[in-house]
């Protein structure tokens, strides 16, 4: 359609905006790629996000040295901004309520936001994680509503799932491919077309919006799957007193030997997107098994971890209300600040059901936010002192390499030194050497 037709050369000839909903650690790395190529404009309701980004302070720690503050990005938590632009990118939360059903609400306050300020011969691309159905179900006909304009004649749509790893300093949005869907071949055209100016790694068409929501939701879900199974197996192989790091790695020598390894499974990715799977599926009538007995296992992991450790307690003669436990990382995942969903407080929570208060120490969480979200204090690492277990939850780059000298000195002298290693970062030999008694997942 006419009304189409030069909107991609308006947007490299920057005659025409793109506008970035939502910057968290989605929305912040694309708007920051796209402005080095188009004019961005930079929404969220956040005004004190606005203005840590406009100081060049990245509250999501995920961007490279630099980026932010030579950005060309136009920040704003001002709606009336988003009349000047004409692609739209929603990067909004999709989380799960406390019954485990989806909560659309982010996705459609977005929605509502787009459409009351966006143009006809606007196109509209969701990147929250959705199950399939969501973009043309149910932002559709708010965007329709709202705007009263007409989708496929006045405005388009599409979806192209983010795949972004918080953390991770090697697989990036430029050398990633990023699936893209439009409603036809139009819009799926210059939706390529704009994602290409970043993502080096090129884009893969998926053949519709639902098969690109169902892609990605499946991405995670199948991860789930099998840290399940691996959760499963560490379980088995404690009751046979077996080291599951020296199974895994035994079994890792055959070329087909998928790698992954047990522990808490939380953030807003693999925790959460499986239930919007298992949610559409019963709305078809389908009941999940696999699916949800994944869920299931990696869900109660944290308390299952706590059990384990004040079992060791008893058995080495540890009081359980009167000794001092440290208990390292609170974030979900390690090198990242992000604390969404982490089930680091299924541990801690559990832990105070027999009596024990950890002594909780994370490097690069922010102790404000975690005060904030989960009312609890997090200590400085020189309190982690005179103790008599240690548990190292999330192995940041910060702890990672500490010797079995630099953790002993963080002992009681006179205790027993019961060593908590849940992702089995440190070598078991060289800490039972060193006189502690160790335990991993």
């Amino acid at each position: 359609m006419k009304l189409f037709e030069q909107l991609y050369e308006d947007i490299v000839s920057k005659s025409k905006s793109i506008a970035v909903i939502g910057l968290g650690y989605v929305g912040l790395p694309i708007a920051t790629a796209l402005s080095t190529k188009a004019n961005v404009i930079g929404f969220d309701i956040s005004k004190e996000k606005i203005d840590n980004y406009k100081q060049g302070i990245d509250l999501t720690g995920d961007l490279e040295a630099g980026v932010l503050e030579s950005c060309n990005v136009h920040f704003t938590n001002n709606p009336e901004e988003l009349r000047k632009a004409s692609f739209f990118i929603v990067a909004v939360p999709t989380p799960i309520k406390n019954s485990n059903i989806p909560d659309l609400t982010y996705v459609s306050g977005a929605s509502e936001l787009v459409a009351t300020y966006m143009n006809e011969g606007s196109i509209v691309v969701y990147e929250s994680t959705v199950y399939p159905g969501v973009t043309e179900e149910v932002c559709l006909p708010i965007l329709e509503q709202v705007s009263g304009l007409q989708c496929g004649k006045e405005f388009k749509i599409g979806y192209s799932p983010e795949r972004i790893n918080p953390g991770d300093k090697v697989h990036r949005l430029h050398n990633i491919v990023k699936i893209v869907s439009g409603m036809d071949e139009q819009s799926l055209d210059i939706i390529s077309r704009v994602y290409q100016l970043v993502v080096e790694a090129g884009v893969y068409r998926a053949a519709s919006i639902r098969v690109a929501e169902a892609a990605k939701v499946i991405e995670n879900a199948q991860r789930d799957i099998n840290i399940a199974f691996m959760n499963e197996l560490s379980m088995l192989f404690n009751k046979m007193d077996i080291a599951t790091k020296d199974v895994l790695d035994a079994a890792g020598t055959k070329w087909n030997f998928l790698s992954f390894s047990p522990g808490l499974v939380g953030g807003h990715c693999i925790g959460i997107d499986p239930y919007y799977l298992t949610y559409k599926a019963e709305d078809t009538g389908y009941h999940s098994k696999i699916i949800l007995a994944g869920r299931h296992i990696n869900d109660g992991m944290g308390a299952y971890t706590a059990q384990q450790i004040v079992k060791k307690m008893n058995k080495l003669g540890i009081d359980s209300h009167q000794s001092k436990v440290g208990l390292i990382g609170f974030s979900y995942k390690e090198n990242s600040s992000d604390i969404r969903n982490s089930k680091v407080i299924d541990i801690v929570t559990e832990l105070q059901e027999f009596g024990v208060e950890p002594i909780i120490y994370d490097p690069i969480v922010d102790p404000g936010e975690v005060f904030q979200h989960y009312n609890l204090h997090l200590a400085k690492q020189e309190e982690l002192t005179e103790l008599d277990v240690l548990i190292i939850a999330v192995p940041h780059k910060e702890v990672a390499d500490w010797t079995s000298e630099q953790i002993s000195s963080m002992f009681h002298k006179q205790s027993v030194k019961l060593l908590i290693d849940l992702k089995s970062n440190y070598d078991r030999t060289e800490f039972t050497m060193a006189g502690f008694q160790y335990w991993s997942l």
